[in-house]
């Protein structure tokens, strides 16, 4: 065998094994350093050995964060409270990971004239991350959706480096005995510096 098939042949395997996950049909890549991670399905990796999605950075240092999401039209939930519920497990992740969940309206840019999104609620975990090695664990987002809302985004976020898998997601209308997660407060707090 010649060195240069064998060196194609490397390349080949290498490529494969950069390429290794499918997109799931109806979910999208998002995030704002989208190419410094690898997402998709990876077959067997979930729990009881079903199929999980994953996010899994190219590099050992990464800045950014990466997003495998799904984005639907609001009108079967307006005025309505949602939830998404879903499990993580991670290995390496040296930032923070969890899913993520916005509602938003159409609006116009007073400048420009176009058509623009506007957040109206959101949370993304941040203030409950997920680090380090964890197993299978179940975590929840919980949002109201106001009759203003146009579109729902919901899945998953990896920031830094590391791998995430998530599976078992659920997305269902809960009453508003349930409080949402959002991390935003409703009134001023803490403006004395005290607490």
């Amino acid at each position: 065998m010649s060195s240069g098939f064998i060196r194609c042949s490397l390349l080949l395997l290498l490529a494969g094994g950069l390429m290794a996950y499918d997109m799931p049909k109806g979910w999208r890549i998002g995030g704002n350093r989208p190419n410094d991670y690898e997402m998709g399905v990876e077959v067997g990796s979930g729990q009881n050995g079903k199929n999980a999605a994953t996010i899994r950075s190219y590099r050992k240092e990464a800045y950014g964060y990466g997003v495998l999401e799904q984005r639907i039209s609001s009108d079967n939930y307006k005025g309505k409270r949602i939830k998404l519920t879903g499990f993580i497990k991670t290995k390496n992740v040296d930032h923070w990971a969890g899913l993520l969940m916005k509602v938003e309206s159409k609006c116009t840019n007073p400048v420009t004239g176009k058509e623009q999104r506007k957040i109206i609620a959101f949370d993304n975990m941040y203030n409950r991350l997920i680090s380090g090695n964890t197993d299978f664990t179940k975590y929840e987002v919980i949002l109201d959706v106001p009759d203003s809302a146009s579109d729902i985004e919901y899945g998953a976020r990896l920031t830094g480096a590391g791998q995430i898998w998530f599976d078992g997601l659920k997305f269902e209308v809960v009453g508003k005995d349930v409080a949402v997660t959002s991390s935003e407060l409703k009134e001023p707090t803490n403006l004395d510096f005290n607490n």
